[in-house]
């Protein structure tokens, strides 16, 4: 029988005061220890009673850790015999700890399919969040979660079964769906009754949905230059050509796109508020690209993420407002108007793309989940969205101008700053001859988070930029944000 001097209690480091229970921790000391042959095949086991003495633990704590580990099949009951280590676990799967590194690090050219190989070419950096200037973050700290948090329960205590179980509306809730067609009819001047509306898991879900329905490899697709990458992205994985399109003062350059690509499937926009440059795009561009999509059987991906948030006047009008030839697919969110982890979205189809959005909307996970979308019915049905979108409204303002403040004093003529008028971020300009990059690497080491709008270019930018969201700090850290920009830049 293994005893105390045999068995390799040195594998069983258990912190007692740690947050993983105990009989976890024993579980995995174990698996590991049979994993890297330190406790061979056949090996017998110490009594559940025996090896709790030993460790100085509940018997309890041992025979669950038994108990799942002969579930999984590591071990094996002997009747009257005892716990051994299996004997029919495969040879090629122990010996771990001494195979060599080439053995077990994953190749680069693992089989994927073409789909696959886009996602992993385009995979997102992941970085730390920091308040100062990070991009499209809202304040989530004057959200009223007082007013959620009552919803959520009023709608949990009822349990409806349409809310919690399979069987729910690919397309969405119904009552949802009814009260955000009102709201964009009167709010954004959009043009759609409720059945054209599907609720899917953010803009991001809306942008992969339209590529995936309307794109094929080979495919010209018009892209905003610079513009947003997690459109570019979604867009691309389905191996279509993005054309870059240069923006000016008044939005996309409809003829410069018309001479590049006058065949293009499909052209992918922010008119209200185009990200990153912060351009409202003219009446006459609209008209033109409609006129072109219509001549050219071809579509308008109308991406309106942040235009709630205008701060001269109302929000614009949609494009799709304008558009007689149902030629537009519409695109929202709530992350920015709520909070991000809601992670709920819609897309306003043209009536004949319905169908297949819902089907594709299926596909990825079914739908979305039931009871965050009755109470975002209810938060909108009952004034809360209103009221909190004209607040926070007043807070960006307030946080916009501290901005501008604080650039022209400390940075005044080193930065050039675009249009203000909307959106929870502004762009930048760099004097001639600036290292954006440099820049802002130096800057998130103070703990500041600028996008060099090279990042977000297809095209060579002819001046280098910043862009800098200035939603989720205070103004306070607004101004020391900028007074360390400044340090930053100077140098």
């Amino acid at each position: 029988m293994m005893q105390a001097d045999t068995f390799p209690l040195g594998l069983l480091s258990l912190e007692r005061e740690g947050e993983t229970p105990l009989y976890q921790q024993l579980y995995a000391g174990i698996r590991q220890a049979i994993l890297e042959r330190q406790l061979a095949p056949a090996a017998r086991l110490p009594s559940s009673r025996d090896l709790a003495e030993l460790l100085g633990v509940s018997r309890n704590t041992v025979v669950n850790a038994y108990e799942q580990l002969l579930a999984e099949g590591y071990l094996e009951a002997r009747v009257g015999a005892g716990t051994y280590v299996s004997s029919r676990l495969p040879e090629a799967f122990l010996h771990t700890r001494n195979r060599p590194a080439s053995a077990t690090r994953v190749s680069g050219n693992r089989p994927l399919s073409e789909l696959g190989r886009a996602f992993a070419r385009n995979a997102p950096r992941t970085r730390k969040q920091y308040r100062v200037f990070p991009q499209g973050v809202p304040d989530t700290n004057h959200f009223p979660f007082a007013d959620w948090a009552r919803l959520v329960s009023r709608h949990y205590r009822r349990a409806p079964n349409r809310l919690v179980n399979y069987g729910q509306a690919p397309a969405g809730y119904r009552p949802l769906r009814e009260a955000l067609a009102e709201h964009l009819q009167a709010a954004r001047a959009v043009r759609c009754e409720p059945e054209q509306i599907i609720i899917v898991g953010g803009s991001q879900q809306a942008l992969y949905l339209t590529g995936q329905i309307l794109l094929e490899r080979g495919d010209r697709v018009w892209f905003e230059d610079p513009g947003y990458p997690g459109a570019r992205n979604a867009l691309r994985v389905t191996g279509p050509t993005l054309v870059p399109v240069p923006v000016d003062e008044e939005g996309l350059d409809v003829p410069a796109g018309e001479a590049l690509a006058p065949a293009a499937r499909l052209a992918y926009v922010t008119p209200s508020h185009q990200f990153p440059l912060g351009w409202t795009m003219s009446l006459p561009r609209r008209f033109r690209l409609l006129q072109w999509a219509e001549e050219n059987d071809a579509w308008i991906l109308e991406d309106d993420y942040d235009s709630e948030y205008r701060y001269g006047g109302p929000p614009l009008a949609s494009l799709q407002g304008l558009d007689k030839g149902r030629r537009v697919i519409y695109a929202g969110t709530f992350s920015k108007v709520l909070f991000p982890g809601l992670r709920l979205g819609y897309v306003v189809a043209p009536p004949d793309l319905v169908d297949a959005f819902i089907v594709a909307r299926s596909l990825v996970n079914l739908s979305a989940p039931g009871v965050p979308q009755a109470v975002l019915a209810e938060f909108i049905e009952e004034g809360h969205f209103t009221r909190h979108i004209r607040r926070m409204r007043n807070l960006y303002k307030e946080r916009r101008d501290a901005l501008v403040t604080a650039v022209e004093a400390e940075l005044g003529g080193l930065l050039e700053l675009g249009p203000l008028d909307a959106g929870l971020h502004v762009s930048a300009w760099l004097p001639a001859g600036s290292d954006a990059e440099a820049i802002a690497g130096a800057a998130l080491a103070r703990e500041v988070m600028v996008t060099p709008l090279s990042r977000l270019a297809l095209a060579p930018l002819e001046r280098e930029g910043l862009v800098l969201g200035f939603a989720a700090a205070t103004p306070q850290e607004i101004r020391e944000g900028v007074r360390r920009l400044a340090r930053v830049i100077d140098r």
